[in-house]
């Protein structure tokens, strides 16, 4: 029988990280947010996770209950107030913006430090280092380092593509890759793909036990700069390299 990875992710931030990065891929108006679209799209990322059997904290569970109950009570019809009654109804909403706002400066605040910090490293500098022929050019991304929510995105394209998001086999063949076997025949494959090769094309096998090690595979050799995954911009298909 087929064993559950559950495997715990320290790249994810929070559900207000998920949600602002909602917010920026749809453009969202973050004083006016769409409860409906933005609880819909949340809930897809959830199931993925649940799909990769990724141990998903508690807290991103809570807010889906929270924008679940939120959704809700905006679906009831506006019930009439009298004339003489002066009630201020808020807009269960309102929490949830400013929440996000506070969550926001905080992330907006932590980058400009991180900038701070890089520009002050370059007042060290070092001598000259001679700038190898085969030394090989990697893209630079259009819109920053692509987040772990950028790549559940596309895992949701994969899986709906390929169908995979069905039932599998019950009953599967003990073949599981340990994850750092799994990272070798990426960085391999790389090698004789050195204008990068796109996501979806990692993904060869349709067993729950491929799927989860090779993404959980990429993320550990993105956080070992050992590749780069770009996106030119939203919803485009991402691009593996190797860093060279």
């Amino acid at each position: 029988m087929h064993e559950s990875y559950q495997v715990k992710l320290d790249a994810f931030e929070g559900p207000l990280d998920l949600l602002l990065h909602l917010i920026n891929r749809y453009e969202i108006d973050i004083y006016d947010i769409p409860v409906s679209e933005i609880t819909e799209q949340y809930m897809q990322y959830i199931h993925t996770m649940k799909q990769l059997e990724l141990n998903i904290a508690s807290e991103y569970l809570v807010m889906a209950s929270t924008l679940l109950a939120m959704k809700s009570a905006l679906l009831l019809p506006n019930q009439e107030l009298d004339e003489a009654d002066d009630v201020y109804e808020e807009d269960p909403r309102e929490e949830l913006m400013h929440r996000l706002i506070e969550y926001r400066k905080y992330k907006e605040a932590a980058t400009q430090f991180k900038e701070r910090e890089l520009e002050a490293s370059y007042s060290y500098t070092r001598s000259p280092q001679p700038l190898q022929k085969n030394q090989q050019h990697v893209p630079i991304q259009n819109n920053g380092e692509v987040s772990i929510y950028d790549m559940l995105f596309a895992m949701q394209k994969v899986l709906t593509r390929k169908k995979w998001n069905r039932p599998m086999n019950a009953t599967v063949q003990r073949t599981e890759i340990p994850i750092k076997q799994r990272m070798k025949e990426i960085l391999i494959h790389l090698q004789t793909h050195t204008d990068g090769v796109t996501f979806d094309t990692l993904f060869t096998y349709p067993t729950r036990s491929h799927i989860v090690v090779t993404f959980v595979a990429l993320l550990e050799l993105m956080k070992n700069k050992e590749i780069q995954c770009t996106q030119h911009k939203h919803f485009d298909t991402l691009t593996i390299y190797p860093n060279t």
